[in-house]
């Protein structure tokens, strides 16, 4: 009687145990699935970068007649200093690849025991 209120048949609880390894397996696989692209995706913007700079190198010693004897500043064309520009791209590159990074490893699928502590948070709430 009790298997007709539920409308799940018998052995439906006999392969539970079953059924949530295979849950574990499919969410371990897409962690897993999130880390790779992860670090392709680092590791494809990083080339992204060192070829930015080396443009921005390229073009500012060619601009500033040669290495920054006279440091680094705002302004372009000044003999012997370079415009600074590359690091504002730089810095947002690495704020973007450490907030990909932080994403995919605090948001991790979730268990069957947080799903088991969560319903009991609510029905002793109620």
């Amino acid at each position: 009687m009790a298997d007709a209120i539920n409308d799940r048949p018998a052995r439906a609880y006999a392969e539970a145990p079953v059924a949530s390894e295979q849950h574990s397996r499919q969410q371990a696989i897409e962690q897993i699935g999130r880390r790779q692209r992860y670090w392709i995706g680092a590791a494809i913007s990083a080339l992204g970068m060192f070829v930015l700079a080396a443009i921005w190198a390229i073009t500012e010693y060619h601009d500033a007649g040669g290495w920054p004897a006279r440091g680094f500043s705002q302004s372009s064309g000044v003999h012997d200093v370079w415009n600074i520009w590359i690091i504002y791209p730089a810095v947002a590159w690495l704020f973007l690849t450490s907030a990909m990074g932080l994403s995919v490893h605090l948001c991790r699928p979730v268990s069957e025991a947080q799903i088991e502590r969560e319903i009991e948070r609510h029905s002793t709430a109620n």
